[in-house]
């Protein structure tokens, strides 16, 4: 909405103010700054508000508004006085104002820094969240406008308010004064405060989903009036899967005596019918889906799911359709799913929904799958019913434009159906938000995740979100350090799922194999090596093996206490008569299941080739039956017994030891860092895990290769897990070595009243200056413009030194011959420096430098940037070759933990040669950590440093030394994770 001409232009319209939320129940509301248009809406809205609740807010019966009141409440400098609106329909259900006041609490401007809130939402509306959302905004409002504290006054009576304060988690003070309780909130965001922020929006996102999952009425709107079209089998569809709540098909066209279609009610609009529906399937073509929507608002529908196309997947004007729906559809409080949909199924006995193309309900089981890909949906339901698998739910988004995988990591956290997500994603569009709700719910149960588009990624379609320009192998490294199982294929998450949704965890690398074939059993001996998994040389129980052997074998096996997986490898095994038993599988599968069932509770994984019905008798313990329950370690996973080596060791690679804290792949450690049997402790943000699984089933692949890549994906994430479970923390760093008021200070002198948009690198003076602040000192350069230049810097620096050129094709290119180091003496450095002018050019043009030189040691690389949608992220490689070369680079998302940092220099492949690779003394990796948290925290507490490169840097057996520097400033990006809860904008 644009300002009226009353309004001071020095106080433009805030549009950036405007928001949509989900509320505490699931719906949607907007959430806007006040108008002087909007006067005849606020008298609307006052009309319907109760005695009681204007008394509350005016503290005397109030019925009505004066036109002064409509005045003031409506005229606002959106500076000093701002109000805003939750609007539903255009229509207001709950405003908030605030006026900035000074020490005396009469009327003032800055820089007074407090400001009187007052709250009124209508009583039909009161329990949705509407003013704990009201206060989120507003509090971001007044910070922007350098409020620092509100101040509210509350009638005792007024629990309801004094409660929405006082659950802020905000810091505040009380007093009771005159009859009324006094309260002031300090708006800085606390940690409480954005633990309770997140909270809400987990359960509202979470709740949203739901209701689009287990509707109590689904209405079709375009079922045909004659059999096939999309609508008619999407109704087909529902019937066949047996929906527990009522059916409807709407069609305008339908003559007006026709009342039923395929046995369900038949209407020409939502009007006629005599309940409000909560769903609606909407297969219209995309022209007529703006009056369905409209229908559907009117009526009271909850939830959308929009199969139409011919929207941003055509081009420009259809991303304008689709931003036009999802506005329409948000104005009434609706999400949507789509447009461009497949279609959505939720398998639970109470609710039996299939809305979808699918023209068959897969069964019931435990693992949800979100797609963005209609194509996909339909490859991945097909493989997963050909492998007998069940599901719990199912979302096909099509185009994303409004529920996403973040909704549905949302919901599948709290799912009790659910046991393992399955998420098909072609982009990130809030990539920050995404890792946050993966690492939490992967705490409580597996994540599995491919991601489409890797290297040609574009934002969903129609949405106007941060581009994200980081590349796919940083994206991969943060998903892992969220706890996601990245795939490549959706093959891979099948397997993977599989697995994942039927066994328990392993709680180590090591892996038994068994089976009739010695060949078999060696190729999947050889890929457990590749995948970094410790196997046990394989037991060939020839060919000549009966289901009993097997049964037998496998049980010894699990009760054997150093595996911790068994993997089963069989081929048709030879019979009395000398001939292949091919068809023979359902008597093999249940002696495995047997022999599962009555063993300890590890993964056990199948390998078959060419035996007839085996896959199927494992798959076919009835996915429907109640889940059973098993001991939880403390991961939340059913126990596993103890070995002796750590999670992820491996002996088949030269690797670094882990730290105290950290138990990597491809490390050792005590036998206490492996699982425990423990009872899961439940907390806020961790439901109660007892860990279903559904009785006998047993996972079988084709190949020896996925079979052990899966079990290899579960291994890793059981150390995450694990660790996860005792979470690293980030340093307070507490010496005289941080100065992060001064560094404030600076950067603000640095970037100067004005900054450019694009920002400044820093000189080298200043980078030194401010990277000293946090205890992160640069060895100082001289510039040598000639011969006698450099031989003056070095006698201050004192020999030895080094010479370099700091041209940028040049820089860090000792291969080019543009470093001389070990320099001893004068005579030294000048031959040095008439060789480097003679053989790469002119001093002008290579710029040298010269540098007392450090001690002996490996050159590392330390980077940390700001990208726009993931935000910052810390990078480690070694420098030169591997990292640049051969991109051997991890990363972080920031802040860094401690065991970030161990991790962090533990995961590139060229590790060792920090450990002491082929006798080479072992290098200071503690200094290195500290280092590494420095900077995190330096970027952390600075987002105005968008960049920094600190290369090389040196670490030595004793301390480190940061040779070269880069360091850019920039204003502040947005930082949307710590703002009000919002969903993203159209």
């Amino acid at each position: 909405m644009e300002p009226t001409p009353e309004q001071s232009p020095h106080h433009a319209y805030p549009d950036h103010w405007e928001a949509d939320v989900v509320l505490r129940d699931g719906g949607t509301a907007r959430i806007r700054p006040i108008t002087t248009d909007d006067a005849e809406r606020l008298v609307s809205f006052y009309e319907q508000v109760s005695d009681e609740s204007k008394y509350y807010r005016f503290f005397a019966p109030y019925p009505r508004l004066s036109d002064r009141d409509v005045h003031r409440f409506t005229h606002h400098d959106y500076v000093d006085r701002v109000g805003l609106a939750v609007t539903i329909g255009g229509e207001f259900i709950g405003t908030v104002r605030y006026d900035r006041i000074n020490e005396q609490g009469r009327p003032a401007s800055a820089p007074a820094d407090e400001a009187e809130v007052a709250f009124l939402v209508q009583d039909a509306h009161q329990g949705r969240g509407v003013a704990s959302a009201l206060l989120e905004h507003i509090a971001a409002v007044a910070r922007e406008r350098a409020i620092r504290r509100f101040a509210a006054e509350v009638l005792p009576a007024n629990t309801k308010m004094i409660k929405v304060f006082r659950d802020a988690g905000y810091t505040q003070q009380r007093s009771f004064e005159d009859g009324s309780v006094h309260l002031t909130l300090d708006l800085e965001p606390t940690e409480k405060s954005l633990a309770v922020q997140r909270g809400r929006e987990q359960r509202a996102e979470a709740r949203s989903v739901q209701r689009l999952l287990a509707p109590g009425s689904v209405a079709v709107i375009g079922t045909g009036r004659t059999p096939g079209g999309v609508g008619r089998t999407v109704l087909r569809n529902l019937l066949a899967a047996g929906f527990t709540g009522r059916t409807y098909a709407v069609n305008r066209a339908f003559d007006e005596g026709l009342t039923t279609l395929d046995g369900v009610p038949a209407h020409r609009s939502l009007g006629e019918i005599d309940e409000r529906v909560d769903l609606a399937v909407i297969a219209v073509p995309a022209h007529r889906v703006p009056e369905a929507v409209a229908d559907c608002g009117e009526h009271g529908v909850q939830g959308l799911v929009v199969l139409s196309a011919g929207y941003a997947e055509r081009g420009s004007a259809g991303r304008e359709l689709q931003r036009e729906l999802v506005r329409q559809a948000r104005s009434y409080g609706m999400r949507i799913i789509g447009p461009n949909a497949f279609g959505i199924i939720n398998t639970a006995e109470s609710v039996r929904l299939n809305a979808s193309l699918a023209p068959e309900s897969p069964a019931r089981g435990r693992i949800g799958l979100f797609t963005q890909s209609g194509a996909i949906g339909i490859a991945l339901l097909s493989g997963l019913h050909r492998r007998g698998a069940g599901l719990s739910s199912f979302i096909s988004a099509g185009n994303r434009a409004d529920v996403s995988g973040n909704d549905f990591l949302q919901y599948s956290f709290e799912d009790p159906d659910t046991d393992v997500a399955l998420l098909y994603l072609e982009s990130l569009g809030n990539p920050r938000k995404f890792t946050r709700l993966a690492r939490r719910t992967a705490a409580v149960k597996p994540v599995v995740v491919v991601k489409g588009a890797r290297h040609s990624g574009t934002n969903p379609p129609g949405h106007a979100v941060p581009v994200s320009r980081i590349p796919d192998a940083t994206v991969s490294a943060l998903m892992r350090q969220a706890g996601v199982i990245r795939v490549d294929t959706v093959t891979e998450m099948v397997d993977a799922g599989l697995l994942l949704a039927d066994q328990p965890l392993p709680a180590g690398p090591r892996v038994a194999i068994l089976g009739n074939s010695e060949s078999l059993g060696l190729l999947t001996y050889d890929a457990c090596l590749a995948e970094g998994l410790r196997p046990r040389p394989p037991i060939d129980l020839t060919t000549a093996a009966s289901p009993q052997d097997f049964r037998d074998a496998l049980a010894e096996a699990l009760a054997d206490g150093t595996c911790d997986a068994v993997i089963v490898t069989a081929i048709p095994w030879v019979g009395e008569n000398g001939n292949a038993e091919t068809g023979d599988g359902e008597v093999l599968a249940a002696a495995l299941r047997g022999a599962a069932a009555g063993g300890p509770a590890k993964p056990v994984a199948v390998v078959h080739v060419e035996i007839g019905g085996l896959a199927e008798a494992l798959a076919a313990a009835s996915s429907t039956a109640a889940p059973r329950t098993r001991p939880t370690t403390l991961a939340g996973r059913p126990a596993a017994t103890p070995g002796t080596t750590a999670p992820g060791a491996s002996a088949t690679t030269a690797t670094p030891p882990a730290s105290p804290t950290t138990a990597t792949t491809g490390t050792t450690a005590p036998a206490t860092d492996t699982a425990q049997p423990t009872a899961a402790t439940p907390t806020p943000d961790t439901p109660p895990t007892t860990t279903p699984t559904t009785p006998g089933r047993i996972p079988a692949y084709p190949a020896a290769e996925r079979a052990v890549r899966a079990m290899a994906e579960a291994v890793k994430y059981a150390q995450w897990r694990r660790q996860a479970a005792t979470p690293g923390k980030v340093p307070e760093f507490l010496d005289d070595t941080i100065d992060e008021p001064g560094t404030a200070a600076l950067i603000d002198t640095l970037l100067g009243p004005a900054p450019d948009p694009r920002g400044r690198p820093l000189a080298h003076d200043e980078v030194r200056e401010l990277l000293g602040r946090y205890g992160i000192p640069v060895r100082p350069t001289l510039p040598a413009p000639d011969a006698e230049a450099a031989v003056a810097a070095a006698a201050r620096l004192g020999y030895p030194v080094a010479l370099k050129t700091t041209a940028p094709h040049l820089r860090h290119r000792a291969d080019l011959g543009g470093v001389r180091l070990d320099l001893p003496d004068e005579e030294a450095l000048r031959r040095a420096y008439g060789e480097l002018t003679d053989l790469l050019g002119k001093p002008a043009e290579l710029l040298p430098v010269v540098q007392a030189m450090a001690p002996r040691g490996v050159d590392t690389v330390v980077r940390a940037s700001i990208d726009a949608a993931a935000g910052a992220i810390l990078s480690f490689g070694l420098a030169g070759a591997p990292s640049e070369l051969l991109g051997d680079t991890a990363h972080r998302l920031v802040p860094a933990t401690d065991r970030d940092a161990a991790e962090l220099i533990r995961s590139i492949k060229a590790a060792p040669v920090l450990f002491g690779w082929r006798g080479s003394a072992p290098v200071d990796t503690a200094a290195l950590e500290e280092l590494l948290l420095r900077l995190s925290r330096l970027v952390d507490d600075h987002p105005e440093v968008v960049s920094v490169a600190l290369e090389p840097v040196v670490v030595a057996p004793q301390g480190i030394t940061v040779l070269g520097a880069s360091v850019r400033l920039a204003p502040p990006p947005p930082r949307g994770d710590l703002g009000p809860r919002r969903l993203p904008n159209y």
